[in-house]
């Protein structure tokens, strides 16, 4: 299986220098391959490769620059070629690739050689062909079956340094239980980030106080001169407060998808389209916050991990439809109710959906509905948002009050 580990990297003074100064480089290059992509015709990533023994007789700079980086660069530049071609061909309508300038271009790759991980003395390191070795928090252990095939070094806007290893490892994924145990459909939302077929419905991180830090800090840059140092020093503590909510977002999304792959066999989720609901005329800077499609990408690759199954069910009609007759009704947004007009069936709004999105779930992949929808689980340790404890009730959290669906008569 592929693995991307992101490590912080804490190069000196000159290490430093010597990262920036190679990155400048290799955007240099892409500019000048771009230049002759605009002006020769009938180019590809291959044929260009073959001109950079030549390129570097003429530019000596690139001697100081390993092979392999180069060689991405160049790739890199036919692989933005090849996305547009592709947006084209989909019916977008597309621009031409620019030239970049130093804040477009802040990474590097090494690939298949070039980079060695030693870790000497307790002192670990990143040993990168041309640039010497990069001191570098080595938060968590590489497999020892694991093999590291690429490397990517890259300074975010903040000006610090990470390293992400590709890396593959020998052992293969758990296989999927053919008649899963634990199931659970989960409805995403914005009053409670997601609500499941578990009766629990999760808060979402609360980021009120680093989006006040964001706010302050942009209010200090523009009132900066545009250009001078005190505008550009600003700038880094408005990229800081950016990496501070997105970092506590993420932490946040990761610990919730490896609790929910972790404990279940089988996880039902909405098919949801994040673009188009971005688009959409209201409420947007919430839909962004909340992340959906970041969450589903990593909930569906910790499943395949896990051996969890990971399934994507169509939305529609999921809030309107009865879980348990199948009777659909219309509810306006403000309506936090399930109240079935023909079978007399009560629920939360939320949990109503989490049933229909679980047996969407469990008939795409053929299994058996249970006669009874679970109603205990446990909640992820060590989020701010969602405390470490046990939910035993029918119902939903979300209501002062646990309203137990009934089928009244």
């Amino acid at each position: 299986m592929r693995y991307n580990y992101r490590y912080r990297l804490k190069p000196t003074d000159e290490l430093h220098e010597r990262l920036a100064w190679t990155v400048d480089t290799c955007r240099q290059v892409y500019n000048h391959f771009l230049h002759r992509l605009n002006r020769v015709d009938g180019t590809s990533a291959y044929s260009e490769q073959l001109l950079l023994p030549n390129l570097k007789r003429e530019w000596s700079d690139l001697k100081d620059v390993h092979s392999k980086v180069l060689q991405k660069v160049v790739q890199r530049l036919y692989d933005n070629l090849s996305t547009l071609k592709g947006r084209k061909d989909n019916g977008y309508r597309i621009g031409e690739l620019k030239w970049k300038a130093p804040q477009e271009y802040r990474s590097i790759k090494y690939s298949q050689t070039g980079f060695k991980l030693n870790n000497t003395s307790g002192r670990p390191v990143l040993s990168l062909s041309k640039i010497g070795d990069v001191p570098m928090v080595y938060h968590r252990e590489v497999p020892d079956d694991a093999t590291i095939k690429e490397v990517v070094v890259k300074q975010e806007p903040t000006g610090e340094w990470f390293a992400v290893l590709g890396i593959e490892t020998e052992n293969d994924a758990p296989p999927k239980p053919e008649n899963p145990e634990r199931c659970v459909g989960i409805d995403v939302g914005i009053l409670k980030y997601a609500h499941d077929s578990d009766g629990t419905a999760v808060e979402g991180p609360d980021l009120s106080d680093e989006r006040e830090r964001l706010e302050r800090a942009q209010r200090d840059l523009s009132r900066k001169q545009h250009g001078s140092a005190n505008y550009h020093k600003q700038q880094r503590v408005v990229a800081q407060r950016h990496a501070d909510l997105k970092r506590k977002r993420r932490d946040f999304l990761h610990k919730l998808s490896n609790y929910y792959a972790r404990e279940y066999d089988l996880v039902a989720v909405e098919d949801l389209d994040a673009k188009g609901l971005m688009e959409l005329p209201s409420n947007s800077r919430n839909r962004a916050s909340a992340s959906w499609a970041t969450f589903l990408r990593m909930l569906e690759y910790k499943c395949d991990r896990e051996g969890t199954h990971f399934v994507a069910v169509d939305p529609r009609g999921t809030t309107k439809e009865c879980s348990n007759c199948g009777v659909s009704t219309d509810k306006p947004l403000w309506v936090r109710e399930h109240s079935c007009p023909s079978c007399r069936f009560e629920a939360d709004r939320d949990l109503n959906a989490a049933y229909n999105i679980l047996s969407r779930g469990l008939t795409e992949i053929g299994v058996v509905h249970p006669d009874s929808m679970p109603a205990e689980t446990a909640l992820p340790v060590g989020t701010d948002s969602v405390p470490a404890k046990r939910v035993v009730e029918t119902g939903s959290p979300v209501l002062s009050e646990a309203v137990r669906p009934s089928r009244a008569g």
